[in-house]
């Protein structure tokens, strides 16, 4: 069909409204770049496929898992537990690699995160789109790793796939699976209807996008990051789903210090991941962070919500093979998977959706009933006001 053309002498007017209706958008997370939409679509109200630029960066920092004190929950422990001698009030602190957000490709300006996404904590910055839309995201690898980026659930040929394996690929189409120290690799993602919910799910489902180098160490380095897709026509204009007054974005997460690329900086040249699990397993334990987004012993921020609104819980997991969870919310239930229940199951890399409509007030405690990850600190409080 051919696209319809508007006469010249309106042209003026059509360029004065789009420019009126641009400066009077408010400001979103992720970046619109570009607009467009089908040619000569019948439906005013279509959705107009975006594509959301973002500038992420793979930057180096000393993370603290317990920025605010040991036991912030007042979890009971052992006597002899450490937790209740002089090292409780020591911070765990571990030289990290995460994923973090710019203005702008000359990556000078970090871009500070909204309050109501500060619990995300050490990951990366949240990818937001419609189901419809594309994403864009200049990389720069600021560490001195050789890393990449590898999205979960969204569409990409095979120079955007960032993953380094025998695919018979060669030249341009190997770019993005080692981006070198120092240098910047733009990857482009779509996102068609096998991207977005499906039949079964609600407005917006939850994929992860990560450093799929060595997968198990970068991961354990602290390489990972969210992104929510919503189905067509159903996003705010901030990207978030319309039915939904509140979201939360939880990664359970056992971070392996020794399986760490900073392990032998961060422990000693002792820690040699792949012998410790025979030789020195409780040189290993002590480094097991039981986290949920990189906090751990309640240190995530407050979970804050309001008695009967819509709650969107997203609930992701790390790859270990102990990164099996059950995530548990004290005083409240939630429907997840269409069963109404109050824990949850997670097994590694897991991706999961759980919708609440909080009705008893006060403060409860969210977190994983596996013991030894309960006892090791992946705890957290939320709050549920009037």
């Amino acid at each position: 069909m051919r696209s319809k053309s508007f006469p010249l002498s309106l042209c003026p007017v059509v360029v004065f409204a789009c420019v009126v209706s641009l400066l009077a958008a408010p400001p979103v997370y992720a970046q619109v770049s570009t607009t467009s939409q089908a040619a000569g679509s019948p439906n005013p109200s279509a959705h107009f496929a975006a594509v959301h630029t973002y500038f992420i960066a793979a930057d180096e920092v000393d993370w603290d898992y317990t920025p605010r004190g040991r036991n912030l929950a007042g979890i009971p422990h052992f006597e002899a537990d450490e937790n209740e001698g002089p090292a409780a009030r020591r911070h765990r602190v571990y030289h990290k690699a995460i994923f973090r957000e710019y203005s702008d490709a000359t990556f000078q300006t970090l871009l500070p995160r909204p309050p109501e996404w500060e619990h995300l904590g050490i990951l990366g910055p949240l990818i937001r789109a419609e189901v419809g839309d594309s994403v864009r995201v200049v990389f720069r690898n600021n560490t001195h790793l050789t890393l990449n980026l590898h999205p979960h659930g969204l569409q990409y040929a095979k120079d955007a796939e960032g993953a380094l394996y025998a695919d018979g690929t060669q030249g341009v189409a190997k770019k993005d699976d080692m981006v070198p120290p120092g240098t910047t690799f733009t990857y482009i993602w779509t996102i068609p209807e096998s991207s977005g919910p499906g039949p079964q799910d609600g407005t917006s489902v939850i994929w992860m996008y990560h450093s799929n180098f060595i997968p198990s160490r970068d991961l354990n380095t602290g390489l990972v990051g969210p992104i929510l897709v919503t189905a067509r026509g159903q996003s705010r204009r901030d990207g978030s789903p319309k039915d939904v007054d509140r979201e939360f974005i939880t990664d359970f997460a056992i971070f392996d210090e020794t399986g760490s690329w900073f392990s032998a900086r961060n422990i000693g040249r002792i820690a040699q991941p792949d012998l410790l699990r025979a030789t020195n397993p409780a040189l290993r334990e002590r480094h097991l962070l039981y986290s949920i987004n990189g906090f751990v012993e309640g240190n995530l921020p407050l979970l804050s919500m309001k008695k009967g609104e819509h709650v969107r819980w997203y609930l992701l997991s790390n790859t270990n093979e102990e990164d099996v969870h059950d995530p548990h919310w004290h005083g409240q239930t939630v429907v997840s998977y269409h069963m109404r229940v109050d824990t949850v199951y997670l097994d590694p890399l897991a991706m999961i959706v759980a919708d609440m409509v909080p009705e008893k007030e006060g403060t409860w405690l969210f977190h994983c009933h596996v013991n030894e990850h309960y006892t090791g600190g992946m705890v957290a409080l939320f709050q549920v006001l009037p």
